[in-house]
């Protein structure tokens, strides 16, 4: 059975003030024609579908638009809901959606969907795991409730406070038949993944899920972190976003994983890559410098190096990359605090040259000792 896996295509996300739609349009048609030219069995989408969890309306007609394309290629499309989605609104249609090959993670109610195709081997399951907090959980943990209550009790077998033992409840309450090939859709950070600047941080890794949760399945399409990579073994993948959303992305390739699972143990995997409409691109230097280039066509983050005051340096910049996403300032020197020198016996003409040494590193000129005491002295006149 082959496979192609993609994930957080944040649809509707908006890089500052600059709308991505015409950017997520035309990387989401890369995909229907790497789609078309690979002919997979099954696409898994793994969660953050749209970037707000109420999307806009144009956020709404491309996935639409997608998911038509998608049905048309034949293969059987799996989606789980992640982090930024609305489990209710993902899950909207899902029954609909069925008849047309398109199988989406209903809102978690205890247990998770499974789907079983077949293939020369056998039987392949596909779990689709939303995305999950122990919040969501706890309430269908046999502790919390009375297990002769049908309407109370679901089968999960443990207490459940952190992510892993959330997921790990899950897991263990679908009784996996390890002996058949297992797939399963997942959205959560896994211990050990690299992060983007992109994505939303939980302070002190809280949401933390450990990858042996993660066992019994031949095959983990993981979604939620934005740089491709694998985690504890080759099977165990995040695929990336398919856009770059920040400039900790610039030098990474994004990319689709395409696997092949044939017998047990025996999975495939590789990487074709992306190329965007808009590329988005890091550059660092002096102002003079960077401007003796230009770049009208990619997003563009600027770190100048400068260590005089620059002039409208985002007036000067925008000119010639109007894309600039963010500007930056960056100086070499590190400032030297030393409270000795704020002694209350100083002049303000001393204590505000102290001050400027301590900030800039470097002593004023000539010019600007005489132009700072002048400033010093009228403002002294005034307060008399």
């Amino acid at each position: 059975m082959k496979f192609i896996h993609v994930s957080d295509l944040h649809i509707g996300k908006r890089l500052n003030e600059y709308s991505l739609i015409e950017d997520q349009k035309y990387i989401l048609n890369e995909i229907i024609n790497v789609i078309k030219e690979e002919a997979p069995d099954c696409v898994f989408i793994a969660g953050d579908v749209y970037d707000k969890s109420v999307p806009s309306a144009e956020a709404v007609s491309l996935l639409d638009l997608f998911l038509g394309k998608l049905a048309q290629t034949g293969a059987k499309v799996f989606i789980i809901s992640g982090n930024h989605d609305s489990a209710e609104r993902i899950a909207y249609g899902t029954e609909a959606f069925k008849k047309q090959g398109i199988y989406i993670s209903p809102v978690f109610d205890g247990t998770i969907s499974k789907c079983e195709m077949n293939d020369e081997y056998g039987r392949v399951n596909v779990y689709l795991l939303p995305f999950i907090k122990p919040a969501h959980v706890k309430r269908y943990a046999y502790p919390n409730g009375d297990k002769n209550d049908p309407k109370v009790y679901a089968p999960i077998g443990q207490e459940v406070e952190s992510y892993t033992e959330a997921v790990d409840a899950v897991v263990k309450s679908l009784g996996v038949n390890e002996k058949e090939r297992n797939i399963i859709l997942a959205h959560q950070f896994v211990t050990g993944a690299e992060r983007c600047d992109s994505e939303e941080v939980t302070v002190g890794g809280l949401d933390n899920v450990e990858g042996f949760v993660f066992d019994p399945f031949d095959y983990v399409a993981l979604g939620h972190i934005h740089k491709s990579q694998k985690i504890k073994r080759e099977t165990m993948r995040y695929s990336g976003t398919p856009l770059k959303y920040s400039a900790s992305e610039a030098t990474d390739t994004k990319s689709v994983i395409v696997g092949e699972i044939r017998e047990k143990g025996n999975v495939e995997i590789r990487e074709i890559p992306l190329m965007p409409l808009r590329d988005f691109i890091d550059i660092k230097g002096k102002l003079d410098d960077i401007l003796k280039s230009e770049n009208k066509k990619d997003f563009v983050r600027i770190t100048l190096t400068d260590e005089d005051a620059v002039v409208d340096a985002y007036g000067k910049l925008k000119i010639n990359y109007p894309f600039m996403t963010e500007l930056l300032f960056e100086r070499k020197y590190k400032a030297d605090f030393q409270r000795s020198e704020y002694r209350e016996d100083k002049s303000e003409s001393e204590k505000f040259f102290d001050f400027y040494r301590m900030i800039n590193g470097k002593e004023l000129t000539d010019e600007q000792y005489k132009i700072a005491g002048e400033i010093i002295e009228d403002i002294k006149g005034g307060r008399a």
